[in-house]
């Protein structure tokens, strides 16, 4: 029952795809599997397992992503409803700097995105009632939080529907200056 590893047009970027066994009971999928994991780039344990759940379609959360020394590998997977999820490049140096990368993730199609280090992160819930599980490959460090707008123009990102639930916290997050260069790792 190994997990699906597929590529996207980002390098280090993945999306990874589980393979539900069933019968008559119901289903059996793995969420997280090291070994398969380990050929992405993952090399620790999971360090923090957040659930999150969102009521309202067309609620935005993010762009949120951690600065070094507590920068942090996610896998993140939709285990309740359909979202839009979307990760940005934010690695100096990158040579897709500032490209973003989009996947409808649902219970049902059993795809989860595999976010490395160096990437803001967030997701347009695209169904009411919509749970999502993070796996960290470090703590929350609340000293090194830091968020991207998710309407900055450099980047541009085309989301599915104009949101209609955004915290101020994400509505608060800054827009990039032209000498934003990235994060360092």
């Amino acid at each position: 029952m190994s997990l699906g590893v597929l590529d996207t047009p980002i390098s280090g970027l993945k999306v990874v795809q589980r393979h539900p066994r069933g019968d008559t009971r119901g289903f059996l999928a793995r969420l997280f599997d090291a070994s398969d994991l380990a050929a992405c780039g993952w090399t620790g344990p999971v360090a923090q397992v957040n659930h999150t759940y969102t009521a309202q379609a067309g609620t935005l959360r993010g762009m949120h992503y951690q600065l070094p020394p507590f920068a942090e590998m996610k896998l993140v997977s939709c285990i309740r409803g359909v979202v839009w999820d979307v990760a940005i490049d934010l690695r100096q140096g990158s040579p897709t700097f500032l490209q973003w990368h989009a996947e409808r993730l649902s219970a049902d199609n059993g795809r989860a995105l595999l976010i490395p280090e160096g990437f803001a992160h967030g997701f347009q819930t695209l169904s009411d009632d919509v749970e999502m599980l993070y796996c960290h490959s470090a703590p929350y460090a609340p000293q090194a939080e830091a968020g991207l707008h998710f309407q900055e123009a450099r980047v541009g990102i085309s989301w599915p529907a104009l949101p209609t639930l955004v915290s101020e916290r994400d509505q608060q997050h800054p827009r990039l200056d032209a000498a934003y260069s990235g994060v360092a790792l």
